[in-house]
């Protein structure tokens, strides 16, 4: 039978643990080995990111873990047995690759509760591709939401 978005998420929030912003942010203060997995796109991860991120998106994920393919990635390769926060904006993509990696025989693999969106909303800092900071408000904008009535279904 086929699953919908909720059930896949919540499938993979029981299986792969969550780490608030704030948790996040004190692990990196102490000087924790945790390598930050960015799974968004890449112009999403062009306009804002966290510091010291590694983007790898979501849509490479299986090949970007392994050796030998073009998408490899030999620091996320050699990090089965690392602590592993994964984030995307609102923390549903980190759950679905959180739970890919560890399938993959990743060992300490968490998602970032609320995403990159509750990171900016935790005052946390984020930085633009040249490495500036991005303003609180601005964050804001680009972490809003917006549906539009035809992507809401049949009346």
């Amino acid at each position: 039978m086929a699953k919908t978005f909720t059930q896949l998420i919540d499938e993979a929030r029981a299986a792969v643990p969550e780490i608030f912003p704030w948790d996040l942010e004190d692990w990196l203060r102490e000087g924790k080995d945790v390598l930050l997995l960015d799974v968004r796109e890449p112009f999403e991860y062009d306009v804002m990111k966290v510091k010291g991120s590694l983007t790898v998106p979501r849509g490479v994920l299986e090949t970007a873990v392994e050796w030998g393919f073009e998408e490899t990635v030999p620091e996320l390769v050699q990090a089965r047995a690392r602590d592993v926060v994964v984030m995307c904006r609102s923390g549903n993509r980190s759950l679905l690759a959180g739970k890919l990696l560890q399938e993959m025989g990743f060992e300490k693999v968490h998602s970032l509760q609320t995403g990159l969106r509750g990171w900016n909303d935790n005052e946390q800092a984020l930085i633009d591709e040249s490495g500036n900071a991005v303003d609180i408000d601005d964050g804001d904008a680009f972490f809003d939401t917006t549906v539009l009535d035809e992507q809401l279904g049949p009346k």
